[in-house]
């Protein structure tokens, strides 16, 4: 159903609107602070952009938890507007594993509030899945976060980005708490990605 969802959602394109492709290889794949490929990992995805601040799109990578998972494959859609010089962005993501049945799928309402260089998410995660909330802050090229993922920790980043000739690259240091998920991780990953 949420597949039909984003696939009526992109009948039919105003001229007006934009569609991207990006790709992307990083020596590790890590979500809210975790691995999720304890190695390299390859992603890509599609983007729609609509001028009224609507947008949806679909992002795959490789994945390994060691229980059969081989792949990720996301769908998300949303719509993005300001209020009083306040970024607002309210969104639904649907994080599938094809190649895995012991039911791993999930899905989030997401809140995005965003104000000059500070940000502010809360994921609610549908269907008793767990919620997340992270507050970022940019400072040029360089970007810090602090999350909480009920269920299973606290996490901590740094990042940067920077320009490798035509690509992008970022440096990134990301530090995992453990709060009930059973592993303490931290992680120095190297990504180098391309839009379209």
């Amino acid at each position: 159903m949420k597949k039909l969802l984003l696939l009526v959602s992109l009948v039919s394109l105003p001229t007006f609107a934009s569609v991207s492709a990006n790709v992307s290889f990083a020596s590790d794949y890590i979500w809210r602070g975790m691995t999720q490929t304890d190695g390299p990992a390859m992603s890509g995805g599609f983007d729609y952009a609509a001028e009224n601040g609507f947008y949806a799109g679909i992002w795959g990578s490789n994945v390994n938890f060691n229980d059969g998972a081989g792949s990720e494959l996301d769908y998300y859609f949303g719509y993005g507007f300001e209020v009083g010089g306040v970024g607002v962005d309210l969104g639904y993501v649907a994080f599938d594993y094809p190649e895995n049945n012991t039911g791993l799928d999930f899905e989030e309402v997401v809140i995005g509030l965003s104000m000059g260089d500070f940000g502010l998410t809360f994921a609610l995660g549908q269907d008793s899945a767990p919620d997340y909330t992270e507050i970022s802050y940019a400072l040029g090229d360089f970007g810090f976060s602090y999350g909480e993922y009920d269920e299973y920790g606290d996490n901590f980043g740094i990042s940067y980005g920077f320009s490798c000739g035509s690509y992008d690259c970022g440096l990134a240091y990301s530090d995992f708490s453990d709060g009930g998920y059973g592993a303490d991780e931290d992680a120095f990953v190297f990504s180098i990605s391309a839009s379209l």
